[in-house]
């Protein structure tokens, strides 16, 4: 039996998910969580989910930190992300940090049903959209996508602290750990990230974000 995460902090949403996964796996097993948080706790204890089906936006992560976050504690479960953030680059960007698919939030429950049959079957599935031709800063930030993908989730937690302007200390009291262990961790975002210092380890920290956080 194929159990599915569903992880959407829209209840309504979480229902149109179920329908259309239950259209493709009728037997499947439904596991639904809120928010971030709650979605690592229930991959956690539930070795039985095959599948996440993972919201960009929601309460506890921004941007694409909760698809990384899953990505690197999990790297055998595929994630799925559905998302209203439909264009493009959103699309690219979540694929090159590990999404197995990307559904958007406005697609038919045909559409999401094709994406899910495909996903099960072990491919990728994206929708066709249209990218420039000329470079606009595009392998710049497929790079900048690439090294923070290679950071460890306390790495990424440590980035986000970093970016929303948290001290050494505040970092370290939010993880339960010391701030040895902060600063130990830090040198080695540094030297993934191939940067010097803290403004630069946050510069590059805004590939996370969905280009109208960034807006």
């Amino acid at each position: 039996m194929t159990g599915v995460l569903l992880v959407d902090d829209h209840p309504l949403f979480r229902t149109a998910l179920s329908t259309a996964v239950r259209r493709v796996r009728p037997d499947a097993r439904i596991v639904e969580a809120p928010t971030l948080a709650d979605a690592a706790a229930r991959l956690r204890d539930d070795p039985g989910i095959s599948l996440v089906l993972l919201d960009l936006r929601m309460p506890d992560c921004e941007g694409f930190t909760g698809l990384l976050t899953l990505r690197a504690e999990h790297p055998a479960v595929p994630v799925v992300v559905v998302s209203a953030s439909e264009d493009g680059e959103t699309v690219r960007r979540a694929l090159s940090f590990g999404a197995s698919g990307f559904i958007p939030k406005s697609a038919s429950l045909e559409t999401m049903s094709e994406a899910l049959e495909t996903v099960l079957a072990g491919e990728v599935w994206a929708p066709p959209v249209c990218t420039p031709d000329n470079d606009d800063g595009t392998s710049e930030r497929d790079g900048a996508s690439e090294r923070i993908a290679s950071l460890t989730p306390a790495q990424l937690r440590i980035l986000v602290g970093l970016r929303r302007g948290r001290l050494n200390k505040q970092i370290a009291y939010e993880m339960g750990v010391s701030e040895a262990t902060v600063k130990a961790h830090m040198t080695a975002i540094f030297r993934k990230l191939g940067v010097l210092n803290r403004t630069q380890a946050v510069i590059a920290a805004e590939a996370l974000l969905l280009d109208s956080d960034a807006a």
